[in-house]
């Protein structure tokens, strides 16, 4: 396993991984309104600024890229690996490398956790400072935990 910085040429693979997840993992948590919002949210465009900006990597196991995270300043702005990869520390191990990234130049991180993220967040030890709420169509809301942790005192 290898989280490596993410390139050009790597914005299909990286698309597949967030669009398969979101796909996935949020109709058991979330209305279709939400899944079709993060979809087109994370558009292969939004994607390519994600690259441009030197803050986004992917990881790697056996030449396959599994997950990709990204992080703007001190919040984390995104964590996802392929369902098939999850519940095996991929996660956690994208979320170290952007805490030893963010750590540089901050002493906390953020980060807006969607529900099916929350545990995991909390088990790396990101306590929930507030609540978010988005307005989408049909009068559908995306909730969200608002967190954040200590990075210096690790």
């Amino acid at each position: 396993m290898e989280y490596i910085s993410a390139t050009s040429g790597m914005a299909s693979e990286i698309y597949n991984v967030l669009h398969t997840a979101i796909k996935t993992i949020y109709p058991k948590y979330y209305p279709q309104e939400v899944v079709d919002f993060f979809c087109r949210h994370h558009s292969k465009e939004h994607i390519l600024d994600g690259i441009a900006s030197g803050n986004m990597g992917v990881l790697v196991y056996d030449d396959v890229i599994v997950g990709t995270g990204c992080f703007d300043e001190n919040h984390i702005t995104g964590v996802y690996v392929l369902p098939s990869y999850q519940n095996q520390g991929c996660g956690s191990y994208i979320i170290k490398c952007l805490e030893t990234e963010i750590a540089k130049t901050h002493d906390t991180a953020v980060l807006d956790a969607s529900l099916p993220a929350v545990f995991l967040y909390e088990h790396r030890g990101y306590k929930t400072v507030g609540h978010g709420i988005c307005e989408l169509e049909n009068d559908v809301k995306l909730v969200y935990e608002i967190m954040e942790k200590e990075l210096k005192a690790e």
